[in-house]
């Protein structure tokens, strides 16, 4: 990137962050009255209603919708089709938000599509950083001619920006208490909340929920005329394999289980997540959108989604995962249960200030052996000294180091051959030992 272009870049996202971001407040700052859709349907009615000019898949839930949406684009893509992706936080660069064919939107066309919203943007109060972010995505994906979208809720869902469109499919992955602050501090107000982006007359694809969430989903269902598609009851799944190498599993309809598929992806829960994707595309098809099961193989065959159970060194074992609730922590230790059985876990372990720190730890008691408490540099990451009283709930030496890549060193260092050095907590962690890795060549 030349000079010019990486200050007309740092430019554009210094724009796009003077504004109202709430994923940078602390929760003690919001409330579900700081959120409204008004803003945001100016906007999008001022750009000509993009998102009106391609179908859409609407991804809502607490755990496994990034990873549905990205076996739902790469699937797309084998299919033949130009496919847009939409998800949110990014990992290391603002564009990965941002994607076509799997190819982030690049800084050059970022900077001027910003320069070109500018005026919209002034003409309309109370917008913040979400909705313009998110009006951009659109935007581009009507200028790129996509032939389908794939849009990942950012918070919630009733009163999320991306819910002014109105997909072919909506889908609901696992749901958990997160964000109860603004959500609710119940499952079945995190259900109605999620709910929210069920459209008259669209169906639903819902992961398995328990009972009272599934409840409150399958109500707003049928208040809005929605076809109710739910996992565990119109179609079955069972899991075949896993290894590191992968999972293959089948999913079953009308009693018979089809074909065997493979993703590599690693996890229980991501057998969930593909189940989730392969009964949303079938129901695309449904719709009218050609889709074959040999693009489906493949795309889930072929699909990555760096920062979620991603081993980057097999021995001795280096993990970086972004578990953020203790509902993914269950899921985060069954994991290591399985792929390594036994091994005793040196975990570099940060998150935000709206999380059940004490809840999260506990989840991972039976591995850690050692915490080394530290901190993205994401406003609202707890301190590594406030982490460290938490972390005294599991009765192993805890220790403070606030540079996620000097902990990822330390933990290397001292963890031994036999143990699991794991990185985890915060996406902006996990994404924050992930460039460490790289960018320190840490395997070396």
């Amino acid at each position: 990137m030349s000079q010019n272009l990486q200050t007309r870049y740092q430019d554009a996202l210094d724009y796009l962050y003077q504004f109202v971001d709430f994923s940078l407040s602390h929760k003690d700052d919001l409330s579900l009255e700081d959120f409204t859709l008004e803003s945001m349907r100016s906007l999008v009615d001022a750009l000509g209603n993009p998102d009106r000019t391609y179908p859409t898949i609407h991804v809502a839930g607490t755990k496994g919708k990034g990873s549905v949406c990205a076996l739902l684009a790469t699937s797309l893509q084998e299919q033949g089709y130009k496919v847009g992706m939409y998800t949110s936080p990014h990992l290391k660069n603002f564009e990965e938000r941002i994607q076509v064919d799997g190819k982030p939107i690049s800084p050059a066309e970022l900077v001027a599509l910003v320069d070109e919203i500018k005026p919209y943007v002034e003409a309309i109060p109370d917008l913040t950083t979400f909705h313009i972010t998110t009006a951009l995505a659109f935007w581009y994906f009507a200028r790129q001619n996509v032939d389908i979208a794939v849009i990942e809720v950012g918070l919630g869902g009733r009163l999320d920006s991306t819910n002014v469109i109105t997909p072919i499919v909506s889908v609901i992955t696992s749901l958990y208490l997160e964000h109860t602050h603004i959500l609710g501090d119940t499952i079945e107000q995190i259900a109605a909340e999620k709910g929210g982006i069920i459209k008259p007359g669209v169906p639903v694809v819902v992961a398995p929920q328990v009972d009272s969430a599934r409840e409150v989903i399958a109500r707003i269902a049928a208040q809005k005329g929605s076809r109710l598609i739910q996992l565990g009851v119109d179609y079955h799944y069972r899991r075949n394999a896993a290894s590191l190498d992968g999972q293959n599993f089948s999913v079953c309809n009308n009693g018979n289980f089809r074909e065997e598929l493979h993703i590599g992806l690693l996890g229980p829960h991501q057998v969930d997540n593909a189940a989730v994707a392969y009964v949303a595309l079938q129901t695309v098809r449904e719709m009218g959108i050609e889709m074959s099961e040999a693009a489906i193989a493949a795309g889930f065959s072929r699909t990555k989604w760096p920062g979620r159970f991603e081993v980057l060194r097999r021995e001795p074992p280096v993990v970086v995962d972004s578990a953020h609730t203790p509902g993914a922590m269950t899921k985060l230790q069954e994991t290591l249960d399985e792929l390594f059985p036994g091994r005793p876990v040196w975990m570099v372990f940060g998150v935000s200030d709206d999380k059940d720190v004490e809840g999260m730890l506990l989840e991972l008691k039976p591995s850690i052996r050692k915490v080394y408490c530290s901190r993205s540099t994401h406003p609202r990451a707890l301190a590594p000294e406030v982490l460290v009283e938490n972390a005294r709930v599991l009765d192993v030496p805890v220790e403070a180091i606030g540079n996620v890549g000097d902990a990822l060193e330390t933990a290397m260092r001292e963890a031994g051959e036999e143990a699991v050095v794991l990185v985890t907590g915060s996406i902006f962690v996990a994404a924050t030992g992930r460039i460490a890795w790289f960018e320190r060549r840490l395997w070396e």
